[in-house]
């Protein structure tokens, strides 16, 4: 049966014959043992099958080296894009990540925020669920002085470190974008209009047609979830309508490739009946035919920023506010599916 038993300094000491003191600092690489007797401890505690306590030595210091994260959802190429960019950082940093999601769940999200904070982490990073209400549950942080950055998907209140892209600026982007292509009847589809990135988005799209003298119809307006049963039913609200739009924004790169795909079913041409430009940039639009025109949503350099900033804060070199903003760029990619015009400029590839 195997020996459960975790192997102390003092089973080091023992079998070395020195003191359990010396053990401690020539694993901590301490000055004051040689060279000679810190290779003999970490041999033998190799041998033994030591680990070193990190979390025990590091509460003794008020410090745990782990950075909670809080995302929406796992499935997304954003979000993977993003926890790519954080993992790199903290790697770097010598943290560790404790990643939880809340499901698009307001209840879920503030329970692992709740189970973050007992864990002691130094540092927070979150994106909010499409139900989140308030900020009550990361009050606790604040509190006890402990960072929190967030990201895409926040409350711009003036009370929060913000990581962001100009979602109001792509939004005319891409509308004017299909404005340009000489759309002049253009649906919107997006989601919960309770959250920034679409709120603003949505506030895009409508500065971009009242620039060209086009009177907002709320019928072309659809709202619903990011999922596939949800993209579908959205697609065949496109195709009751009379008369049908001529382009479409759509607020999320996989449901334009779900919506394109059920409209090419339909008889639909794209673009020369529909043009589409999506949100995201996310693999699935160069794999559609036509590939998808599609905002370029950086989440890899969000992720990387909002790390390194909280880093950065937690390390001493610069000092987190409540009043920070940062604007991730953003630019419109153009490729076949909002083509109408085919003279029309290339905003990217």
């Amino acid at each position: 049966m195997a020996n459960d038993k975790e192997v102390t300094i003092y089973d080091i000491a023992k079998r070395l014959n020195i003191s359990p003191a010396t053990v401690s600092r020539g694993l901590q690489d301490h000055s004051s043992v040689s060279k000679k007797t810190k290779k003999k401890i970490f041999d033998e505690a190799a041998q033994m099958g030591y680990r070193m306590n990190h979390f025990a030595r590091n509460l003794r210091q008020q410090k745990t080296k782990t950075i909670g994260l809080i995302v929406h959802e796992l499935k997304s190429n954003f979000i993977t894009s993003v926890l790519a960019g954080i993992e790199k950082v903290t790697t770097e940093g010598g943290y560790d990540l404790i990643i939880a999601h809340s499901s698009e769940s307001y209840i879920k999200e503030a329970a692992n925020a709740q189970n973050l904070f007992h864990k002691r982490v130094d540092g927070l990073i979150a994106s909010l669920s499409f139900d989140t209400i308030d900020l009550a549950h990361y009050k606790p942080f604040i509190d006890k002085d402990i960072p929190v950055i967030f990201f895409d998907r926040v409350e711009q209140d003036g009370n929060s470190t913000v990581v962001i892209i100009d979602n109001a600026k792509c939004g005319y982007i891409a509308t004017q974008h299909l404005l340009n292509q000489g759309c002049k009847r253009i649906a919107h589809i997006t989601s919960s209009l309770q959250r920034n990135v679409y709120s603003q988005r949505y506030k895009g799209y409508l500065d971009a047609l009242a620039d060209h003298g086009i009177v907002a119809d709320e019928s072309l307006l659809l709202v619903s979830d990011l999922s596939e049963e949800a993209s579908i039913t959205a697609a065949m609200q496109v195709l009751q309508m009379k008369p049908l739009p001529d382009g479409i924004f759509v607020t999320n790169d996989f449901v334009a490739a779900v919506c394109m795909r059920t409209l090419k079913e339909h008889g639909v041409r794209i673009p020369e009946d529909i043009a589409i430009v999506g949100f995201n940039n996310d693999a699935i639009g160069k794999l559609i035919e036509p590939a998808l025109s599609t905002i370029n949503y950086p989440g890899n350099d969000m992720g990387e920023i909002a790390a390194r900033y909280l880093i950065n804060h937690l390390n001493g070199v610069s000092r987190i506010t409540q009043t920070n903003t940062i604007v991730v760029r953003s630019e419109l990619i153009v490729r076949e599916s909002s083509l109408k015009n085919v003279q029309a400029p290339h905003y990217g590839k």
